[in-house]
């Protein structure tokens, strides 16, 4: 069994470790399958920084930040109401967060450009990357299912005691649910920071791209064809922040996961 999982860790790590080699490589080096570091990391170094590479990883982590923070409020509040609150068609409410849960969000992008840049106006904003990613199917089907696994009691112990809603999530819920919103956090982390197709449709400007569109600006402009070496070298920098992200908080991340199984 380990022998299986370190072959599995090999496998799945052998690119990210192509990538910081071919990042050290100009291009006659990588094409000729070198496997050893090559002599080119400080000209791909200071391509990468010419390029405004800085500007790129902000941009990045500011929307990912603000996506994920109004993903996880969003998501708890959505829980919630769905479980503790009586309103029409509740169950036909979930209904619908369970069938988003399975269209691709390619399937819905032309409707959602046409909306957010022709009818909105807000193309090349930061509030055309933040506000149509908030509302997270997942989160809301995730929020839903740990509440529901909470004992009743203490919601009528709560309302017993004079508690309003706010303070029964504050006091009560959200200290019950600290590794199931670690969990939240990760996920939608590491999905906004990744996210591609959408930033490269709906944003123009070079100072509000972020770096998965980015890194095909980071070319250094004089050979023919790409440039590897800046490209991979930006593609190793933009895998950092999510992998430290996961590394950090992977305990509650696995633990918020068992929980919500097992309830």
């Amino acid at each position: 069994m380990h022998i299986l999982l370190w072959i599995a860790v090999i496998f799945m790590g052998f690119p990210l470790f192509y990538a910081a080699l071919v990042s050290t490589q100009n291009n006659a080096q990588m094409f000729r399958l070198q496997m050893i570091p090559g002599d080119s990391f400080s000209f791909n170094l200071q391509t990468v920084l010419d390029r405004n590479i800085a500007r790129l990883m902000f941009n990045t982590f500011a929307v990912a930040t603000m996506v994920t923070f109004g993903k996880v409020v969003l998501s708890i509040f959505s829980g919630m109401a769905l479980v503790y609150f009586r309103f029409p068609a509740k169950s036909l409410v979930f209904g619908f967060i369970l069938a988003a849960l399975m269209v691709p969000g390619e399937v819905t992008i032309i409707a959602l450009f046409r909306l957010v840049a022709l009818e909105l106006g807000w193309g090349n904003t930061w509030t055309a990357l933040v506000v149509p990613a908030v509302a997270s199917p997942t989160g809301v089907f995730l929020f839903r299912q740990h509440f529901a696994s909470i004992t009743p009691e203490l919601s009528e112990a709560a309302q017993l005691d004079g508690a309003n809603p706010l303070q029964f999530l504050l006091r009560v819920l959200l200290p019950l649910s600290r590794n199931t919103v670690t969990a939240l956090v990760v996920i939608m982390f590491i999905g906004a920071w990744n996210s591609y197709l959408w930033p490269l449709l709906i944003v123009t400007n070079p100072d509000l791209q972020v770096i998965q569109v980015g890194l095909s600006t980071l070319d250094d402009g004089v050979e023919i064809g790409r440039t590897w070496g800046p490209i991979m070298l930006g593609a190793v920098i933009a895998s950092i922040p999510p992998i430290a992200i996961f590394v950090l908080m992977q305990k509650q991340f696995l633990q918020g996961f068992a929980l919500t199984r097992h309830k």
